[in-house]
């Protein structure tokens, strides 16, 4: 069982950051992730645009270089990948956590991947940069996993000429809408509240509420959903005051 001196259990840009720094101090450190590197921006939209400039996303005293003032997705990957390289960070990519064992100064991590058997490393230390952004909120209803419901959005090619529900009133409901909409999609945005999420960007904000007053998208407010089926795709909500029962196809 190889031992190091701290163990960064996911490969997103806190976790790399840490190891990086571990190493600079002179220790040797893993990092393990149960997807890609930052796979939690991988799952973004393609064409997402961070909020925030380059300067905010740099790790290990290495510039991140964008074309716009802000900084795209495939720009932040390409860059978290090269600062891998250049630290020469040692990675166990598509390896799930299993169990952690053991106290400070001499843990034992478990792992496995998908089709491989369980692995154990040993470590001193031990650093959780799992992160937020890569567990979907989940709805508690029966059908959301079926093969037509996706807790991501990435690309609104596939779903052209297609009736979409988006479910969500925030920030990523309100952006996913608006680029499926200009894609060609028809498309039902579905939120719980009376209106629309404070936290959308200033500039989303206008676009989704003029697009909702233009009946360009439909919008359902204070409507949850209660059940998706296989059959036809139905979508099954409760609206207002949580009584009525609606089905959209």
């Amino acid at each position: 069982m190889d031992t190091y001196d701290i163990i960064c259990i996911g490969a997103g840009p806190t976790g790399l950051a840490t190891a990086i720094e571990a190493k600079r101090a002179g220790m040797r450190p893993l990092v393990i992730d149960k997807g890609c590197l930052c796979n939690s921006i991988f799952h973004y939209p393609v064409n997402m645009v961070f909020f925030t400039t380059p300067e905010l996303l740099e790790i290990g005293d290495l510039p991140l270089v964008c074309a716009a003032e802000k900084p795209t997705r495939v720009e932040a990957l390409k860059y978290y990948r090269k600062v891998t390289e250049h630290y020469g960070l040692e990675l166990r990519l598509y390896e799930r956590v299993l169990e952690i064992e053991g106290q400070d100064g001499n843990f034992t991590v478990v792992t496995q991947t998908d089709k491989g058997p369980k692995q154990r490393y040993g470590g001193k230390k031990i650093a959780v940069a799992t992160g937020y952004y890569d567990l979907p909120n989940e709805l508690g209803v029966p059908g959301e996993n079926l093969p037509h419901v996706s807790h991501y959005y990435t690309e609104p090619h596939e779903l052209w000429n297609q009736d979409v529900v988006v479910i969500g009133g925030k920030n990523s409901a309100a952006e996913a809408a608006l680029d499926l909409y200009r894609n060609g999609a028809r498309v039902t945005l579905v939120h719980r509240g009376k209106e629309l999420g404070a936290t959308i960007k200033y500039w989303v904000r206008p676009d989704i509420e003029n697009r909702i007053k233009a009946g360009q998208i439909q919008a359902l407010l204070q409507a949850r959903v209660v059940e998706i089926t296989k059959l036809r795709s139905s979508i099954t909500l409760k609206e207002k005051d949580w009584r009525r029962n609606r089905c959209l196809h």
